[in-house]
């Protein structure tokens, strides 16, 4: 069925039924929730940014000339089976070619590469944390914002991890700034610890591509290489999923006092989950990193 989609303005004057004036199609649902999925609703020209009840009464009323309550809008979207979501962030300028490339043919070639030579494929990434990062949602009584105590002072550190599908967790928690020789001290202790060759798989951060990193790795004759992933594409990385539960489990649930006491309980929280392959394994169960669950 094709959909015309027409540009909504509040100026305009709105065209249409009164409310309660009919019921959708079958055939009118099946196009209204193609369009909630592949655009936003500003996308479509509606003065919103999500999908609300009250955006859905407008798609309605613009797309088909019926004016619905947003009760309706609310049953109609329990019967299309759409519930509400935390969205994933993606950048704009993510190349959607680059991506499918990618999947469809970059990665199958280096998977198929690491198998042939019996090399390791780990993802890396790295994140800055600070003490006053958001500190999630609690519990308090309606009308009155609960207060949670926490340091005046603002501290933070860097961490650096490197992962495989296979349950492995390699990391890094330091004070200093990211920069070229801290990950060259990472990837040489790396090196230390395996004799089969390795392929890191990171972003395209600046300092994964700084002129020392590549000299190192020709120095490696091929034993250490390096793959980039798309840019602006990090939930194609299932390391991603490792800072998210670091900030979750380690920082938000347990508020340090001071840089000490974060550093601790980071260090404390990785070493636990490197005990635990399963939990690492997990982080390649997303949708948007399955393609990454190779074996080997």
């Amino acid at each position: 069925m094709t959909v015309l989609i027409g540009k909504f303005s509040s100026g305009r004057k709105r065209r249409g039924r009164k409310v309660g004036g009919g019921a959708l199609s079958a055939e009118q649902g099946v196009a209204s929730v193609e369009l909630m999925v592949a655009k936003l609703p500003d996308q479509l020209g509606l003065s919103f940014f999500l999908w609300t009840r009250a955006a859905v009464v407008d798609l309605i009323e613009w797309q088909y000339g019926m004016r619905i309550t947003e009760q309706c809008a609310g049953q109609y979207l329990e019967k299309w089976d759409m519930t509400p979501q935390k969205p994933v962030r993606r950048a704009w300028q993510q190349d959607t070619i680059a991506v499918q490339e990618w999947l469809q043919t970059r990665f199958p070639r280096i998977k198929a590469a690491a198998k042939r030579r019996g090399a390791m494929v780990l993802w890396l990434d790295e994140m800055g944390i600070r003490s006053d990062d958001q500190v999630g949602r609690t519990y308090g009584r309606r009308g009155q914002t609960p207060v949670v105590p926490v340091s005046g002072q603002r501290f933070g550190c860097n961490m650096i991890s490197a992962l495989s599908n296979s349950g492995s967790l390699y990391f890094k928690v330091f004070t200093e700034r990211f920069t070229t020789p801290v990950l060259l001290d990472f990837m040489g202790r790396l090196e230390r610890q395996f004799e089969r060759p390795m392929v890191l798989i990171c972003d395209g951060h600046p300092v994964h591509k700084a002129k020392a990193v590549g000299a190192w790795l020709t120095e490696r004759d091929g034993r250490i290489t390096q793959e980039f992933l798309p840019p602006y594409s990090p939930e194609l990385n299932p390391d991603e999923f490792l800072n998210q539960d670091v900030k979750t489990n380690a920082v938000r649930r347990r508020r340090p006092r001071n840089q000490k006491e974060l550093l601790f309980n980071i260090r404390s929280y990785l070493q636990s989950t490197q005990r635990q392959p399963l939990i690492v394994r997990n982080y390649f169960l997303a949708p948007s990193v399955q393609y990454a669950a190779l074996s080997g």
